[in-house]
């Protein structure tokens, strides 16, 4: 597929993802969010983003920052463990937000906060927000920290979209984030909706829970309690062993279908992750769509593949954002294609190792 073409279709998907969001505020004027003016600024990113490009730099739309490993919780198969990264620093305050002030002026217009636990650094999030209120900020987190105060301080940062972890109702939740966690999520989402914000419910949606979490009685209750994003995450299997966890084919195909049926039916976005990759040519890593930033500042393809050749600490994004490792997987699509599920880096490590060791 001609460059041009995938990333043309991407920024189209983010401008309607944000268009519907906009549209389920208007029709729901208790809500608190900045949908307008982010989607203007969008726009206005994609344009900055098509200048570079045609220099010879690729800014993907989407950085994902994995601010830090650490967390109040300790959830089966979480990829962060699966990493196995030896224990480094997690970047400076001065480190992210020198990184958030230039992917904003090279023309990102999202960046995905996780962790662990992200909000174990909520003043740094809150402030990024407040100096960039241009920028989306999805915030994946276990919801646990969020109490009262917390709720009230993520109301006043418009730009920043909670989004609670769930695996299913109780039993799948408990099971996988310990006993009790689900009946505290629920208080938390209560918190949430009490202080008008915009926020959402990340769903790791593996073939055991495929048929309850795409059911409409699960996304029913979330969305009585005030739920406006349904992220629905394939999982991808970062433990040995949890492989036939993975979503089949047949799978994956009916969660896109969900996701645009539930859209017909309840006033809430449902996005799938990684989503339709056959209408970009294969995933989006590998700055095709969206980087990578682990906690301690390294540059990677995405979360599941945590190879590097450049650090944020030690050089600008945009020089980062030139990495021959980058440039080197993008030059081999078929191993952003070839994958029975879960992921496409992971499932074709043997050539991604090759190419590690010539970008070295």
């Amino acid at each position: 597929m001609e460059n041009g073409t995938y990333r043309g279709r991407f920024d189209r998907a983010i401008s309607e993802t944000l268009a519907q969001a906009v549209r389920i505020i208007a029709d729901d004027p208790a809500l608190f969010f900045c949908g307008s003016e982010i989607l203007l600024h969008q726009k206005k990113a994609a344009a900055v983003r098509k200048r570079h490009e045609r220099e010879g730099l690729l800014v993907p739309p989407v950085i994902i920052a994995s601010i830090t490993s650490r967390c109040n919780l300790a959830c089966a198969g979480c990829y962060m463990h699966g990493r196995h990264d030896r224990p480094a620093a997690e970047m400076s305050p001065k480190t992210l937000a020198g990184i958030v002030d230039q992917a904003g002026r090279l023309g990102v217009s999202v960046i995905v906060i996780a962790g662990g636990e992200p909000l174990v650094r909520k003043d740094e999030i809150l402030a990024l927000a407040g100096a960039h209120p241009e920028i989306l900020f999805p915030v994946f987190s276990n919801g646990l920290l969020i109490d009262a105060a917390a709720a009230a301080e993520l109301a006043a940062r418009k730009n920043i979209v909670p989004l609670i972890s769930f695996e299913g109702f109780s039993r799948e939740t408990d099971a996988r984030r310990g006993s009790g966690v689900y009946d505290r999520l629920l208080a938390v989402l209560v918190r949430l909706q009490e202080n008008r914000v915009f926020f959402g419910c990340s769903v790791t949606v593996s073939r055991e829970n495929f048929s309850r979490v795409t059911d409409e009685s699960f996304v029913r209750s979330l969305i009585g309690r005030g739920a406006r994003v349904f992220a629905f995450v394939e999982y991808v299997p970062v433990e040995p062993g949890t492989e036939d966890l993975v979503l089949t084919p047949e799978q994956r195909k009916e969660l896109q279908a969900a996701c645009t049926e539930l859209s017909g039916k309840f006033p809430a976005l449902f996005i799938g992750f990684p989503g339709d990759e056959d209408q970009y040519g294969g995933c989006l890593a590998a700055g095709r769509g969206f980087v990578h930033v682990s906690p301690s500042g390294n540059l990677e393809p995405c979360p599941a593949a945590p190879y590097s050749d450049e650090n944020l600490a030690e050089v600008p994004l945009e020089t980062a954002l030139r990495s021959r490792l980058l440039l080197r997987i993008r030059e081999r699509p078929e191993i952003l294609t070839e994958t029975n599920g879960g992921c496409a880096l992971r499932a074709n490590r043997a050539v991604l190792d090759e190419i590690v060791g010539m970008s070295k």
